[in-house]
């Protein structure tokens, strides 16, 4: 969860904006009730929860865990070669999570 909120209140900032101006951004019951403003946050909420623990790029205790592995002498990729590697893993979930949550 912490590691998404920064994600989830970031994106929920922009979301405000972009829907017309229907908050301030300190009131997420009126974004809700928005429109688009409700369009918005349902994406900004399964972006940030289910995308972000998806990758150690970006999520500390992901971090940790690589620190611990390499420590243990288990050769971990970095940040180029972990994309390289997860890419044709982690867009056909995307697709996935996209086609039944939206």
């Amino acid at each position: 969860m912490l590691d998404n909120a920064p994600t989830y209140l970031a994106f929920t900032a922009l979301a405000s904006g972009v829907a017309s101006g229907a908050t301030t951004g300190t009131n997420l019951g009126l974004l809700a009730a928005h429109p688009v403003g409700q369009k918005l946050l349902v994406a900004v909420s399964c972006g940030s929860v289910m995308m972000g623990a998806l990758t150690y790029i970006g999520n500390g205790p992901n971090f940790i865990v690589k620190a611990i592995a390499e420590q243990h002498s288990v050769r971990m990729p970095g940040f180029f070669g972990y994309l390289c590697w997860s890419l044709p893993i982690l867009i056909p979930i995307f697709l996935l999570a996209s086609a039944v949550f939206f």
